[in-house]
């Protein structure tokens, strides 16, 4: 680990992804985990935050959220909407970086992340995974080549997951829609039920899938006459979203204000 390491606080830290969060930085040898975050019920808290890994990282779960950020230079947030904006408020008064891949964020929601973001260096993402932005990429290359095609988005979870369609759907649409020169509030199709008629040209569809344990699959159908195109991405653990947070830990230590998203951090525009 380098002298002077990447400060980290992760929130929901006794959640699955708080925990691949932490396995992910206490591997990075840049980063030190010196904070964690969990809601004040939880009964995790006085825990040892690296507890499920057999290890000691000599940072306990807590839930004030003032005393946390105080012991960090990051904070990297997968909760709610609600939680998230009332931590990045206090992130940027206190001059904090913030990771976040929370997603169901109203337009007020996403407008104060804006605000936020004129005071410190946010990383905004509906996913965080490498693999899913080189998908987002690939989607806009498909996008601006095959104009006239239908296209479908579906999109499969695990039962708890509370929104839908999900946030990488949506981005899915957004840049698809980008890519076209439009925008997908314009074209979204979210439901079909009964004697819907033809389908609409120019139409963006969605289905939403929730069961099980499914991490996240997502699939682009670009349908033509004769033909169809289906690019595709599969999550199997959430390792690869952990993996993308700690670039972008890293990205933003080079950053002291200004809204990002993972296409910045992996250079992809």
């Amino acid at each position: 680990m380098s002298s002077h390491p990447l400060r980290i606080a992760v929130a929901g830290a006794s959640g699955r992804m708080g925990r691949m969060l932490i396995e992910a930085i206490a591997a990075s040898g840049d980063c030190q985990l010196t904070a964690a975050l969990d809601q004040p019920q939880s009964p995790s808290l006085g825990q040892d935050a690296a507890a499920f890994l057999g290890q000691s990282s000599g940072v306990a779960i807590e839930s004030d959220l003032r005393s946390a950020l105080a012991k960090a230079d990051f904070l990297i947030d997968f909760t709610r909407p609600e939680g998230t904006l009332a931590h990045l408020q206090v992130g940027a008064e206190l001059g904090v970086k913030v990771v976040i891949g929370t997603t169901g964020f109203d337009d007020a929601g996403k407008a104060a992340i804006a605000a936020a973001a004129q005071e410190t260096a946010v990383v905004f993402a509906p996913n965080m995974s490498v693999g899913v932005n080189v998908t987002l990429k690939l989607l806009e290359l498909a996008a601006q080549a095959l104009p006239d095609y239908d296209i479908e988005i579906v999109e499969a979870h695990h039962k708890h997951k509370v929104d839908a369609p999900s946030g990488t759907a949506l981005k899915m649409g957004e840049v698809i829609a980008a890519a076209q020169n439009t925008a997908l509030a314009d074209r979204a199709v979210y439901e079909r039920y009964g004697h819907t008629g033809a389908r609409k040209a120019g139409s963006i569809g969605f289905a939403t899938i929730r069961g099980g344990d499914i991490v996240g699959d997502h699939t682009v159908l670009f349908a033509g006459t004769g033909e169809r195109i289906e690019i595709s991405h599969k999550s199997s653990s959430r390792a690869g979203y952990a993996e993308g947070s700690v670039q972008a830990v890293r990205f933003l230590a080079k950053h002291s204000a200004g809204l990002f998203d993972m296409f910045d951090v992996l250079k992809l525009r």
